[in-house]
């Protein structure tokens, strides 16, 4: 995993052999976080990493200037990997949470700036999950919601949606809650 720019630019972290995730990748993270940096001044946001796998959506985010991230993931080996990034780091500013994104999206209180989900293509509920974030409380008015997927899906008739991205086989949809 490559951190690609900001503070931590050009640092690499090497992903246990044995993790379940799907990285997003660094073409397309590149890629995004152009369109991201001119939709957003990412500096003073706070940041929801919804399913983070390895946390390289996160740590971009960080090295970028973000206030706070939250990284959201259930597989141990992946939270062990994204606090041993963080320790690495030494970045205080990154708040990692274990459990399901699920009950998080639907038991927080706290609204974000800026929200990023990456689920597994194949996870059953996915079609579901760009609508819980814009119905819940993790939303407030004016938050970013980036949503990854497959080219199969097409989230544009729901409420915020503006633009599409693609980069190879990786799709990117996104929100502006109003």
């Amino acid at each position: 995993m490559r951190i690609i720019r900001g503070k931590y630019g050009r640092r690499r972290f090497d992903p246990p052999k044995n993790i379940t995730a799907r990285p997003t990748t660094d073409f397309a993270r590149e890629n995004i976080f152009n369109v991201i940096e001119n939709l957003e001044d990412i500096e003073d946001k706070e940041v929801c990493d919804l399913f983070a796998g390895t946390g390289a959506i996160a740590f971009e985010f960080l090295s970028r200037g973000a206030s706070g991230v939250t990284a959201v993931e259930m597989a141990q080996t992946q939270i062990n990997f994204i606090r041993s990034v963080k320790d690495k780091l030494g970045d205080e500013t990154l708040r990692i949470v274990k459990g399901d994104v699920f009950k998080f999206i639907t038991g927080t209180r706290r609204s974000y700036d800026i929200i990023f989900a990456d689920p597994p293509y194949d996870h059953p509920r996915f079609d579901e999950i760009p609508g819980l974030i814009l119905s819940s409380d993790l939303v407030k008015p004016g938050t970013l919601l980036i949503m990854e997927h497959s080219g199969i899906r097409d989230f544009s008739s729901l409420p915020g949606f503006f633009e599409r991205r693609e980069y190879g086989s990786v799709n990117f949809s996104l929100f502006r809650v109003k």
